[in-house]
């Protein structure tokens, strides 16, 4: 299927397994969370009574978790020293996920590590910590030898330099040169973007400022953001840069996207009411790399990123972004009411012909619960494609009464597509889905309950189309009218507000 065939929720789906080299600083993250209740005597500070402290993966070493948070393998090379911090750092990436055998451990070096420090909620320091610019070339010898190592057998690499000596010249230049005889998707996020003049990167996304630094020459102040300043800073640092795209974030006003012919796309984020953006980049340049290592093109690649950046920036502290949360969010994107039919008959066809076996199921799935997940993955494993039809809003209220659907068309629709057990679904407005079924011609229609096959309104089209009927059993106790019941009573004990 080509890029422009797939939807983001395909490409999202692909993520799956693929294995990235990612290369960059190592940083641990500390926050140190307490109440300040009093100023302290020796000066006018606030003395902090703690109640917590986390250690999670910062710099280069967040961008490796939410790699492997959106499913990825990740291989990781960086820098640590020999101390406590690698000690924290290396303990945070393996309960991320991420294995920590790739790291190179120098006695020259110290870990890095911000330290944030809140009070109330709210920042009161952070203490910068570290040094590993002071590697000594044993440490830069090794790094380069694990990345000779992890070259063949990954599917992308992702670059994040900050500029801490991980990211040698020799990396760039040893990655380039492997790069010609097998052009893997390469990823750049870098403090320096001109470093990477001649790395041939598939895509390199500085942020604005870094960006304006690159092509400034003299040294004056970048000008305010705003997407036609981007475009230009992008025009004149693709003149100077062998990349194929160049995309620079431009904060609330999103990414500027632009191509070696030219072609500027301005890409807008998503607006949050309360915004943090420790990690974020992070997260938009793991989702962008991803995405092109899954056969999107360099839009598509930036829009899922920007989806993922905009879960990044709700999140507390360095932030990570789950496969699953970024599924959701594209689904809401991909989904509408008029979802072609045809064009999914289309796709279908091309899943017969290649063999594999089509099962079709229908519901509502108004609160999706443990039920629908069970009926869903039994579904699946009749067969080799699930489909599944989702009842409109209308179609809903003429089956359940004027107080259904709780949830709107396009919501239940994204969440039922998010399913990992789902391929395809649709919304469909009929009563019942015997014009679907006539559609997209599955080998198996399968039907929760204790229905019997002749007694089903789509039976006569499911002969017709020469399916199967398949009756599951459903999970006792597992409904959604049984759940709103449940809620109902909640709020009437009053063990659930409700707004006046």
């Amino acid at each position: 299927m080509s890029s422009a065939a797939l939807k983001a929720v395909d490409i999202v789906r692909g993520f799956q397994g693929l294995r990235v080299l990612c290369i960059g600083d190592a940083m641990l993250d500390t926050y140190v969370e307490g109440n300040a209740t009093r100023l302290c005597k020796e000066g006018p500070v606030p003395v902090l009574e703690q109640v917590a402290q986390e250690h999670v993966p910062g710099g280069a070493a967040n961008t490796a978790a939410n790699l492997r948070a959106l499913g990825a393998n990740v291989m990781y090379v960086g820098l640590v020293g020999m101390d406590q911090a690698a000690e924290e750092l290396r303990r945070a990436l393996c309960e991320a996920g991420v294995d920590d055998r790739w790291l190179v451990a120098d006695d020259a070096c110290r870990t890095m590590r911000k330290t944030r420090v809140l009070a109330n909620n709210q920042y009161v320091i952070r203490v910068d910590d570290g040094e590993t610019r002071c590697c000594s070339e044993h440490g830069l010898a090794e790094v380069q030898a694990r990345v000779d190592q992890l070259f063949p057998c990954c599917d992308a690499i992702v670059v994040s330099d900050y500029g801490y000596g991980t990211v040698s010249e020799a990396i760039i230049d040893r990655l380039s040169e492997m790069r010609r005889h097998r052009p893997v998707v390469l990823t750049v996020d870098a403090k320096h973007p001109e470093r990477f003049a001649q790395a041939g990167a598939t895509i390199i996304a500085p942020d604005f400022r870094e960006a304006w630094s690159a092509v400034c020459l003299d040294g004056s102040p970048a000008p305010p953001q705003s997407p036609a300043a981007a475009e230009q800073v992008a025009r004149d640092l693709l003149r100077k840069i062998d990349a194929e795209h160049i995309a620079i974030t431009i904060a609330a006003d999103g990414v500027m996207l632009l191509d070696r012919e030219g072609t500027a796309t301005h890409l807008p984020t998503h607006p949050v009411a309360h915004a943090g953006d420790v990690g974020a980049g992070d997260s938009l340049t793991a989702a962008i790399a991803l995405s092109l290592a899954a056969g999107a093109d360099a839009q598509q690649a930036v829009k899922i990123g920007i989806d993922a950046a905009g879960i990044a920036v709700t999140r507390r502290h360095t932030a990570v972004v789950s496969h699953q949360d970024l599924l959701r969010r594209v689904s809401l994107a991909d989904q509408s009411p008029d979802h072609s039919l045809r064009s999914l008959a289309a796709m279908i066809d091309a899943e017969r012909f290649a063999g594999k076996s089509i099962v079709f199921t229908n519901g509502v799935f108004d609160i999706l619960h443990a039920g629908h997940i069970q009926i869903l993955q039994r579904a699946k494993a009749l067969g080799d494609v699930l489909i599944v039809g989702v009842n409109s809003d209308a179609s809903t209220r003429r089956l359940k009464g004027r107080a259904r659907p709780i949830n709107h068309e396009v919501d239940r629709l994204a969440l039922v597509s998010a399913l990992e057990s789902v391929d395809f679904a649709i919304l469909f407005d009929d009563d019942n889905p015997a014009e679907l079924i006539r559609a997209l011609r599955p080998n198996i229609h399968v039907k929760g309950g204790d229905y019997s096959p002749d007694a089903l309104p789509e039976a006569e089209a499911t002969r017709e189309v020469g399916a199967r009927i398949e009756i599951l059993s459903l999970v006792d106790g597992r409904s959604t009218t049984g759940v709103i019941n449940r809620i109902v009573a909640l709020a009437g004990d009053g063990l659930i507000w409700t707004a006046p």
